[in-house]
């Protein structure tokens, strides 16, 4: 039988390569059952039975990934056995070099993609793993280091997969070279969404601490323009830092920037010069995360407009107009020009309303109507108010009344009521002492009339 051959194999050569696609199947047959029998286990346990044990990890990675571990039994139990068939027929005289380099090249290039799906399908299931962990935790670190460390597998682990695959493939140094270079770029790209996930995750997990929708939100709003700021000024130099990373693994960018570094200074100069105003203004937006002239959600007024801070960036900032307009303004404008902040050390405000009467109107009546009128006003913060005649004139009189507020958009609320409710009870209590015009005529004697 050893003699017999069929399509230039011998018959033996055919058993035993039949021999090996039948193990093949028989494997995948048994995993298949295991893996189906610990889903079962893992489904009728409570969620957060054994989590952090090995075995439980290994049960759900497994459960998850069995699609990709068939296809890899599957790339190598087919190539075995046609590796076995095609020795055969090299042994016997046959020109097979050509498949069998062929053979080596499609065993490769599946194995790279079935580890890539597999790896990646692993980290899936490790993120959705520890964020389902961090979520059902009570401690905040667990919120930060849990989820950046599950992107962080999802990211690296398909990365492995070529990283350690790659020095394997049979091909020329050229080729090395150019997949040596794809995978160092991949690994400092892979390297910086990690850590700016863990630059995102963590300002998140800051602001989360600090409410600025809250009455008193000073430090609230102190913070969330400092994180605010910072956070761009990180994104800004770790995208820099990686864009040159990758520039420099190219033998010809990092020889140009050796052969520009003795003329570094003189071109830092230049560009110091033509860069001047924008070094300013990213000097500015630093100098106001630091120094915090204003914050956001801050009350200003600049160029005549009443607003509140909606966006600090390192360039500009967006000042939300009443009307809903939005002013757009170099960061360098509140440094170098002067403006109002409402809430710079404080969000509460005093609100002042001036009312003209004539002198007949009975001032204490008229305090104690205001009385009923604030004390009794859910805009008023409780803290103080008070009426006094703040002006004469030679014909009326001015009222002043001061009132205080949790912030300006409350105040404002407050004022115009004050000064409806005021006004109603001067016209319907007192209608003779709303201002008027006094005219003192002389009597002229009429001809013929009475003395």
């Amino acid at each position: 039988m050893s003699d017999d051959m069929f399509l230039g194999v011998h018959l033996r050569t055919w058993l035993e390569a039949a021999v090996v696609l039948v193990v093949t199947a028989l494997g995948y047959l048994a995993l298949r059952a295991w893996t189906q029998r610990r889903a079962a286990h893992i489904a009728e346990a409570p969620p957060d039975a054994g989590v952090w044990s090995l075995r439980h990890w290994i049960d759900h990675l497994l459960a998850a990934s069995l699609g990709q571990w068939a296809f890899l039994l599957w790339i190598y139990g087919p190539y075995v056995a046609i590796s076995l068939l095609l020795a055969d027929a090299a042994a016997s005289g046959a020109q097979v070099a050509p498949a069998i380099q062929a053979l080596v090249w499609l065993r490769d290039l599946t194995t790279i993609a079935a580890l890539w799906w597999l790896l990646a399908r692993i980290g899936r299931v490790v993120e959705r793993r520890l964020t389902g962990m961090a979520g059902r935790s009570d401690n905040r670190w667990d919120d930060l280091a849990l989820p950046v460390a599950g992107r962080a597998v999802r990211l690296a682990l398909p990365l492995m997969a070529v990283i350690l695959y790659a020095p394997l493939l049979e091909v020329s140094s050229n080729l090395q070279v150019v997949f040596s270079r794809v995978v160092t770029i991949l690994l400092i790209g892979t390297v910086a969404a990690i850590v700016l996930q863990l630059v995102n995750q963590l300002s998140t997990l800051i602001l989360a601490r600090y409410r600025i929708d809250a009455s008193d939100n000073l430090q609230a709003r102190a913070v969330h323009t400092q994180v605010t700021v910072l956070k761009k000024v990180a994104v800004a130099a770790i995208v820099v830092f990686t864009a040159a990373s990758m520039l420099m693994v190219f033998d010809s960018v990092r020889h140009f920037g050796t052969s520009i570094l003795a003329s570094a200074g003189v071109a830092g100069v230049i560009l110091g010069f033509a860069a001047q105003r924008s070094i300013a203004t990213l000097v500015a937006g630093f100098q106001i995360a630091v120094t915090q002239p204003i914050r956001i959600d801050d009350v200003v007024i600049v160029e005549g407009e009443w607003g509140r801070v909606e966006e600090i960036t390192l360039t500009y900032v967006v000042v939300r107009i009443w009307d809903l307009r939005r002013l757009v303004l170099p960061v360098t404008y509140f440094i170098e020009k002067p403006f109002q902040n409402w809430t710079r050390a404080s969000a509460d405000r005093l609100g002042s309303v001036y009312i003209w009467v004539d002198y007949t109107f009975p001032v204490e009546e008229g305090r104690d109507a205001l009385k009923r009128i604030i004390e009794g006003n859910p805009l008023w913060d409780g803290s103080f108010w008070n009426l006094q005649v703040s002006d004469a004139t030679e014909r009326t009189i001015q009222l002043r009344v001061l009132a205080t507020a949790k912030d300006s958009s409350t105040e404002w609320d407050l004022r115009c009521d004050i000064r409806e409710r005021f006004l109603a009870f001067i016209r319907d209590r007192h209608p003779a002492s709303l201002p008027r015009v006094r005219a003192d005529l002389p009597r002229v004697q009429m001809a013929g009339a009475p003395v």
